[in-house]
């Protein structure tokens, strides 16, 4: 576990730090700029002083300024990406990985330079100077620079806000990747719930230097009680499961969610490939009997467990769908007209067309139970 404990004092405000995070995959830090997540990032490091800081790490105590103990940042071998790459602009890429490599923790079983090189696609960027690459590739060498040094912990301090959205679709994918084929914990800041969604498992919420909430994105993203915190217009939930079919005809693709089916704008990968996409609460309407005749595809079956009003004329309705949560907005008049209240079975209706597939990984990990790409009866 990551240990964090300190009092923060910002211009802003003064708060009592007190965070425990797992040290495995990715754990997102997110929430409104200014409310502390990158000076919890830098305390991790070392980087920040003054906040009578207490910093453990997999049982080993980086920092207890009651004490006196204080390991500088080069010890803790971290490995930290910045909002801006901080590469050295007299050297090229290369020089840039050959730096890190130089400086790397000896004897440590990570991935090696070459193996980094091929996880990031760099090879066409070694020879090239720093001026010349793009954002996105800027960030892919930052990257790895980082991961050259063989770090216990990668920091990653909103790596892609300082990309327009194409770049960030570029380099989402290699994160990913990272997340997938490397045993190495992440601190990830972000104030994006589509970086979220897509990349964390775990998630600190983090309002005013404070954790307000912690737990597996999917859990967290259900609760009713954080939309104000997670924006009540890009609220939502996310949603798993292994890709069962393709329908090259329509050019459209069959997500299984336990025993019912997803369809939506066709993605590049193979069969039993887990997806997970972020269906947002506006974007689902609902009916208490089977729809028939709409061209909205997409009719699930799930019940409802709990319905939150809001002041004005909104409400938010939470349910059931084979165990996984899926929340609509609508509006309180519609509560009221339709008779809605939890334990009501009733059908989400789901447009193919707002799932965003800029927002969907187009590779990842195979269904355990669906290693061979085949297509359970539905």
């Amino acid at each position: 576990m990551l240990i964090l404990r300190g009092t923060i004092r910002l211009p802003e405000f003064t708060a009592e730090v007190d965070v425990t995070a797992p040290i495995s995959g990715i754990v997102g830090l997110f929430g409104p700029s200014g409310h502390g997540k990158t000076t919890l990032l830098r305390m991790a490091a070392g980087l920040e002083r003054g906040h009578d800081a207490y910093v453990e790490y997999d049982g080993e105590v980086w920092q207890d300024d009651a004490n006196g103990i204080f390991v500088p940042p080069h010890r803790r071998h971290l490995g930290f990406v910045f909002q801006d790459a901080r590469l050295f602009p007299h050297l090229t890429a290369g020089g840039n990985l050959d730096y890190a490599a130089r400086r790397a923790k000896s004897g440590r079983a990570d991935l090696t330079q070459d193996q980094v090189i091929e996880i990031l696609d760099l090879g066409p960027l070694l020879h090239r100077r720093v001026q010349d690459l793009s954002g996105g590739e800027t960030q892919r060498v930052a990257i790895g620079r980082a991961l050259v040094s063989r770090p216990r912990l990668l920091l990653m301090d909103e790596p892609l806000s300082a990309l327009d959205l194409r770049r960030k679709m570029e380099i989402l994918p290699y994160i990913e990747r990272l997340r997938d084929e490397m045993d190495l914990p992440v601190l990830y800041v972000t104030h994006s719930l589509d970086e979220l969604s897509r990349l964390a498992d775990h998630v600190l919420l983090i309002r005013d230097g404070s954790v307000v909430a912690e737990g597996a994105v999917p859990e967290v993203m259900q609760r009713m009680d954080l939309g104000p915190m997670l924006g009540r217009f890009e609220a939502g939930v996310i949603v798993e499961g292994p890709i069962v079919a393709h329908d090259p005809a329509y050019a459209m693709t069959d997500l299984a969610i336990g025993d019912q089916i997803l369809r939506m704008p066709g993605i590049d990968a193979e069969l039993g490939t887990i997806v997970r996409i972020r269906i947002r609460a506006r974007d689902v309407s609902i009916a208490i009997e089977q729809p028939a005749g709409l061209s909205i595809r997409n009719a699930l079956r799930t019940r409802i467990t709990e319905i939150f009003e809001e002041d004005g004329a909104f409400a938010e309705v939470l349910m059931d769908l084979e165990g996984t949560g899926l929340r609509s907005r609508i509006t309180r008049e519609s509560v009221d007209r339709l008779g809605l209240e939890p334990g009501m079975p009733v059908f989400a209706l789901i447009k193919s067309s707002a799932v965003d597939r800029r927002l969907i990984p187009g590779g990842g990990k195979r269904s355990r139970d669906n290693k061979d790409g085949v297509i359970p009866n539905t």
